[in-house]
């Protein structure tokens, strides 16, 4: 595999092991196929290879869950993501509670606590209610609203790419997207398997970059994590 594996001078204010993050403007994330998914549909942990503009290999990220939860709630299932980097160290916690997703109740709505390092809160994910539009707030770890972050209808479209907008607080700039990837026939008529890519400023604080990393696994979970 083609990995980042030069290290980076520890960077003031930023956490340790994000201070790639700053140099970048982009990823990739590439959630890996488990053959024993494809073939007989048993839900197994997520994996993901978040990679540069390059190719390069810059985190592997792995769900951590248990098999009962996985089978019996699906992508409904609450879950914890650990983000390691090349030498194997813990630097992002992804965390989500078990939460009701239908759009008929509004008062129990997505969240997502994203830690960098573990135990170190940087941001949240708050989902907003819409009955057709998905719409999330990005929090700072002061629970402070710093960026919106809007779907498409339903977060469905009908062009191959399925973009999900990064807005300003107040709607009128866009500054970003993340992108659900159209990944090849084979793979999505018969796996759960998706490619994604994210985009924002390469001066955004590199705390909002981490938690837009945990907003693109919330995305697969809530609109492409499906038993096919």
């Amino acid at each position: 595999m083609n990995m980042y594996m030069v290290p980076n001078p520890g960077i003031p204010g930023c956490p340790p092991g994000l201070e790639y993050l700053t140099q970048i403007d982009q990823l990739l994330i590439k959630q890996k196929v488990e053959i024993i998914e494809a073939l007989v549909g048993f839900e197994s942990n997520n994996k993901y290879e978040i990679r540069n503009s390059m190719g390069q290999n810059v985190f592997y990220a792995v769900e951590e869950n248990d098999c009962l939860s996985r089978q019996c709630c699906g992508p409904l299932r609450s879950f914890v993501i650990r983000v390691l980097d090349n030498f194997g160290q813990e630097v992002i916690t992804v965390t989500r509670p078990l939460k009701c997703m239908s759009c008929f109740f509004p008062c129990c709505l997505q969240e997502l606590e994203i830690q960098a390092p573990p135990g170190n809160t940087v941001g949240y994910v708050v989902q907003q209610w819409h009955p057709f539009i998905p719409k999330f707030v990005i929090k700072n770890e002061h629970r402070e609203p710093v960026l919106k972050l809007h779907g498409p209808f339903c977060g469905w479209s009908c062009l191959p790419d399925v973009d999900f907008e990064i807005l300003t607080m107040d709607e009128v700039n866009k500054i970003g997207k993340i992108s659900k990837q159209w990944s090849g026939l084979l793979r999505e008529a018969f796996t759960d398997t998706d490619n994604f890519g994210i985009q924002f400023p390469l001066d955004l604080d590199v705390r909002m970059k981490a938690v837009m990393i945990g907003a693109c696994f919330l995305i697969d979970f809530m609109f492409f994590e499906t038993n096919n």
